[in-house]
């Protein structure tokens, strides 16, 4: 049955809620077009659900599908960005990629194959995850096409640790192996809302000599939103950009379900105020992960990632004045 569209600019947008209600059809994010219902695609949302390399609670496996459902309510108009995301560019959503549940590794080739496949279809790829060993095998998808990007990481954590039970590519390693490996532009990255305890000072040694500066979650309340902006613009400049989003940065009582929650975190309309700060810089390629629908409640958490998605996707939208 084919399903009433918005159609602004010649894009096939959402499913038309003056027709259809928001809670029937079938739950892409946004109710936007699958990929195979349109022929050229400049950005795609994939999700990944794989959460074989969490350290504490699992459950992220469920979160594109959690995520999709709680991304009902978006409208084609963000008037915070001055912006219609849908209407300026062809957006999709890409389905989820089905990948080995059992074996990391595996799973990691999957990713990045997969990854690599839509990047030669669409420009740009924004991903739901999953957990954070995801990011790896995204960015060397993206460092194939762009070379070593700068990665803006907001997280509770800094995930440039070694190792966990001895295994090298877990949720709290990424970005140490994309340092060693290259895929990063080591005088361009930075973490935003890290917070909580360290095993110890060498952490922050180690993060450093990895490539990253750090502007933690107690500078943001003196900050605000525009500072913390202003230092994104000034570490990354006009290289391309990777944003990687674990949903844990937000405080729990804005997010609730996700796997390594800690107190003390940014607010909902702290991390969508400055994620529009990204609409100026060369922004490439995105993920929002470890969003865990077991320990969420009243979709708390699937209604603070939609929402990220779409400010994602916003800063994407090409704008007349630029």
């Amino acid at each position: 049955m084919s399903l009433p569209r918005i159609i602004q600019d010649g894009r096939v947008g959402q499913v038309d809620a003056t027709v259809v209600p928001r809670f029937a059809g079938p739950a892409t994010f946004a109710r936007l077009p699958r990929i195979d219902e349109v022929s050229d695609v400049d950005v795609a949302v994939l999700g990944i659900p794989f959460d074989a390399g969490v350290s504490y609670r699992p459950g992220a496996r469920f979160g594109p599908a959690h995520v999709r459902e709680s991304s009902r309510l978006l409208r084609p108009y963000n008037p915070a960005a001055g912006v219609q995301p849908f209407a300026a560019q062809q957006v999709v959503d890409a389905g989820d990629l089905g990948v080995n549940p059992f074996d990391i590794e595996g799973a990691l080739g999957q990713i990045e194959v997969g990854a690599r496949s839509l990047l030669e279809r669409a420009d740009r790829l924004v991903t739901i995850g999953g957990d954070h060993t995801i990011a790896l095998p995204l960015l060397r998808a993206m460092a194939a096409k762009h070379g070593p990007v700068a990665v803006v990481h907001f997280d509770a954590h800094l995930d440039t640790w070694d190792t966990y039970f001895g295994v090298a590519t877990t949720h709290g390693t990424p970005f140490r192996r994309a340092s060693e490996e290259g895929l990063i532009d080591t005088s361009g990255c930075l973490h935003v809302g890290t917070r909580g305890p360290l095993y110890s000072t060498q952490d922050l040694v180690d993060d450093v000599e990895l490539g990253f500066h750090v502007v933690p979650s107690v500078e943001i309340d003196d900050l605000g939103a525009r500072g913390i902006v202003e230092r994104i613009r000034e570490r990354v400049e006009d290289r391309p950009v990777y944003l990687s989003i674990d949903i844990d940065v937000l405080d729990p009582a804005f997010a609730p379900g996700t796997g390594t929650p800690e107190a003390g975190g940014m607010t909902s309309r702290e991390l969508l105020a400055v994620l529009r700060g990204f609409a100026d810089l060369n922004l490439v390629g995105a993920d929002v992960v470890e969003v865990a629908p077991a320990y969420d409640h009243a979709e708390i958490t699937g209604i603070a990632a939609a929402h990220t998605v779409y400010e994602i996707l916003s800063a994407l939208a090409p704008r007349k004045d630029r």
